[in-house]
């Protein structure tokens, strides 16, 4: 399913050894993988596809070329975003051309510095092109305060 959704060998990079893979105990359906005890990911019952955490998010940013799964965005607004606010299309300074909406995406400083994780709202060319709206929902800074899960 990794392969799949970010791209061809990633769930090999993404989720090696020392995994754990626990199981939802109604259905029996994966729902959490871990490595080394550290939460990597959700996932979501409703599409099947993956929701990382940051040490997820951290772990396929080191394992992907740039510019892929990324959206990179002014130095001014990063410790906004690092703490969890959402990237507005304004903010928004380089992308991957290719990302859909509804896609999990990388929040990245101009330096490749991880500052989130979350789902884009809008298409990498969107948002490039718009000066409005919300192009990622985050749904986890870097230093985020509230508890990972």
């Amino acid at each position: 399913m990794a392969n799949y959704q970010f791209g061809a060998d990633i769930g090999d990079a993404l989720f090696r050894k020392n995994v754990l893979i626990t199981r939802s105990r109604r259905t029996g359906r994966i729902r959490h993988v871990y490595l080394d005890k550290v939460l990597l990911a959700t996932l979501k019952p409703k599409d099947g596809f993956f929701s990382l955490t940051v040490a997820g998010a951290a772990k396929l940013l080191g394992a992907l070329a740039s510019p892929r799964l990324r959206v990179v965005v002014r130095e001014d607004v990063a410790e906004f975003v690092l703490r969890g606010g959402d990237v507005f299309a304004r903010h928004v300074v380089q992308t991957d051309t290719s990302l859909r909406a509804g896609e999990e995406v990388l929040v990245v400083s101009p330096e490749d510095k991880l500052l989130a994780v979350g789902k884009a709202l809008l298409t990498g060319k969107e948002m490039l092109a718009f000066k409005r709206g919300v192009a990622v929902k985050v749904r986890r800074g870097v230093e985020d305060q509230r508890c990972e899960g």
